[in-house]
C-alpha cells in the first residue's frame, strides 16, 4: 500500500505476503514497489497493514495539518501566505531528510535544535503543555482502529 507522496517520487509503503508467495514473487513485488516508494517494509501479518496505514498511508495528512498550522501562525505573525507555506513545507522536508540521513535518533535531533530557555524551547514547552505528542499518538491509534473496523466490516461482504 503506497501513500500519496508516491505521486511525487517520495512514497512509503508496506507489504504483506502469506506463505504461498514465493521468494521470487516477493522480489518482484519489491522491484515494483521500489519504483514508487523510497521506503518500504514487509509486515508479518495482514493486520500489520493497518499499522502501515496509520503511520504512512494516512501520515501525509498529519504533516499537512502541521504545515497548515505553521502557515496560519506565520500569516498571523505578518508573513505573506505563500512565504509562510513554503517556509513551513521546506522546514518539514529538511527535518525529514535529517531524520533519514542522521545517525542521531529523533529525540536527539530535536534536542540539538532546542537551546535551553531559547525560542525553540518556549515553543516545545507550549506544545508539550498542549499535549501535542499525545494527540498525535491518539490520532494514529484512531486510524489503526478504523482500519481494523473497516477490515471487519468489509470481511463480512
Amino acid at each position: 500500500m503506497p501513500n500519496t507522496p508516491a505521486l511525487v517520487g517520495e512514497g512509503a509503503a508496506g507489504m504483506y505476503a502469506d506463505a504461498a508467495v514465493s521468494a521470487e514473487q516477493r522480489k518482484q513485488t519489491e522491484y515494483v514497489v521500489s519504483k514508487i516508494a523510497k521506503e518500504y517494509t514487509w509486515v508479518d501479518s495482514e493486520s500489520g497493514i493497518d499499522a502501515v496505514t496509520a503511520i504512512s498511508g494516512s501520515g501525509p495528512a498529519y504533516f499537512f495539518l502541521v504545515i497548515e498550522a505553521m502557515e496560519k501562525a506565520g500569516v498571523e505573525m505578518g508573513l505573506p501566505a505563500d512565504a509562510a507555506k513554503r517556509l513551513a513545507a521546506q522546514t518539514a522536508l529538511g527535518a525529514a531528510k535529517m531524520v533519514l540521513t542522521s545517525d542521531d535518533d529523533v529525540p536527539t535531533l530535536r534536542k540539538k535544535v532546542t537551546s535551553p530557555n531559547g525560542t525553540t524551547h518556549a515553543a516545545i514547552e507550549q506544545m508539550l503543555a498542549s499535549n501535542v505528542p499525545e494527540g498525535i499518538t491518539a490520532g494514529v491509534q484512531a486510524c489503526q482502529a478504523r482500519c481494523q473496523s473497516l477490515s471487519t466490516e468489509f470481511g463480512k461482504l
